[in-house]
């Protein structure tokens, strides 16, 4: 059960103390890896005329992007934002450049995949960062959630908005210009970024704080409270991913032409850009940990209702209808995950959901590639959707004290929060 709220509303999100400054700068930030993938598959394929040597760089680039994501966050959690997102940032800029240098007829292949593989290992976490930074601005539970709202849907906008700019430059210049770009947005989005008073609350919990159990969180009881978030989120990305070459499929067999595939994914992206806003701004009466699992059934059985669609229409109804869920799916997690360990974890407990994202669709394009070839369309629909529906089982764990979700305390303090504070205004909410 929900009930409408008209206040704190996205506005009052935004006029946090240097909330739009940190914001902003993220955002450019994290435009690098929505123009990145694209822009230098192009150069590769264009500098070798090979398509497996393009998907060989693109694998490992994205291998040690997404594998090593939680170490890298757990640096920042260490050390803190300055000391290790910026070096990391820097050093991913600068072998960014070097890929793009090295883009030129008569590189040696192994020269590219080594140099595509350490400029993954080197991705810097800003959407984890970001999304800790936010729960440091804001104690009141209801503002964080729609702060985690609003960064889900700027963040999808930068990943369609992101091929849109690299299409634009390949049609003047060389795809080596949208690389460079890249490292370029990277590299002044993350300076701005650490350099906001904002990013200063987040303080380093220190090897010694951030190794050890939290207070009433530790051990294995705060790996057990991320298992749900984490295994919901790995689903989602499964499904999601999959509804790409599932549509391509569905579109060949009717005959539809590629132009419609562009639609249907579009429908899709702005279903979960509106269920994220309106999630939002709900004022949930349920705990997050119940929510979770209603979200990802969404996802799936809206998915596997698409594979029965009759026509175009219909697909096009039922995918926006699973975009519904996907953005509120994957900010729940995002804030259970926050609400599941202590201070000195929440960076790379954010990571974790983002590797399992992230993970779940490499895995999910694989697999219904296979699966496409071998069954019936509206059988892969419902594969695709079954993971999500699955990954809604996995029981939340419940552990810590409660975390206050808002009220007249929680409003007073996010009225009034400044631009740094204490480690123990992050307490639990089950």
């Amino acid at each position: 059960m929900s009930t409408p709220l008209s206040r704190p509303s996205y506005a009052a999100v935004l006029r946090v103390p240097h909330a739009r400054r940190t914001f902003s700068a993220a955002l450019v930030g994290r435009l690098s890896y929505g123009t990145v993938s694209l822009a230098l598959m192009l150069a590769v394929t264009r500098s070798t005329g090979s398509y497996a040597v393009a998907g060989l760089v693109m694998a490992l680039f994205g291998a040690t992007s997404v594998f090593l994501s939680p170490y890298r966050a757990s640096l920042v959690d260490r050390h803190g934002p300055r000391r290790a997102l910026l070096p990391m940032a820097l050093l991913y800029a600068t072998l960014l450049c070097v890929l793009a240098a090295a883009c030129r007829p008569g590189t040696p292949e192994a020269v590219l995949a080594v140099t595509a593989g350490l400029a993954g290992a080197c991705t810097p976490p800003l959407g984890p960062t970001m999304r800790a930074v936010w729960a440091e601005l804001l104690p009141d539970r209801l503002l964080l959630q729609r702060a985690y709202s609003v960064d889900g849907v700027a963040e999808e906008l930068l990943f369609v908005s992101g091929p849109l700019l690299v299409g634009g430059i390949v049609a003047v210049a060389s795809p080596v210009v949208g690389v460079v770009l890249s490292a370029a947005l990277v590299a002044a989005g993350t300076l701005a970024f650490v350099t906001s008073p904002a990013t200063a609350a987040l303080r380093p919990a220190g090897r010694g704080k951030s190794d050890g159990p939290a207070p009433g969180r530790g051990g294995p009881g705060q790996g057990r409270a991320l298992l749900q978030p984490v295994v919901v989120a790995a689903g989602v990305g499964v499904s999601v991913s999959a509804v790409d070459l599932l549509v391509v499929a569905f579109a060949g067999e009717r005959g539809l032409g590629d132009g419609t595939v562009a639609w249907v994914l579009a429908a899709l992206s702005v279903g979960s850009a509106v269920g994220g806003l309106v999630n939002g701004a709900v004022a949930w009466s349920s705990p997050t940990r119940a929510r979770l699992p209603f979200f990802a059934a969404g996802v799936g059985l809206c998915l596997a209702a698409a594979g029965l669609a009759p026509g175009l229409g219909t697909l096009v109804l039922a995918v926006m209808c699973a975009g519904l869920f996907v953005a509120p799916a994957l900010t729940t997690a995002y804030l259970i995950a926050d609400e599941s360990v202590a201070p000195g974890f929440r960076v790379r407990a954010g990571a974790w959901c983002n590797t399992a994202v992230n993970a779940g669709m490499s895995a999910g394009a694989a697999v219904v590639g296979l699966l496409v070839e071998r069954l019936p369309l509206p059988v892969c629909f419902a594969v695709a959707g079954a993971v999500a529906a699955a990954a809604a089982l996995v029981p939340g764990y419940r552990r810590g004290a409660a975390r206050p979700a808002g009220g007249a305390k929680g409003a007073a303090q996010s009225s009034s929060v400044s631009s740094e504070l204490p480690e123990s205004s992050a307490s639990s909410e089950s």
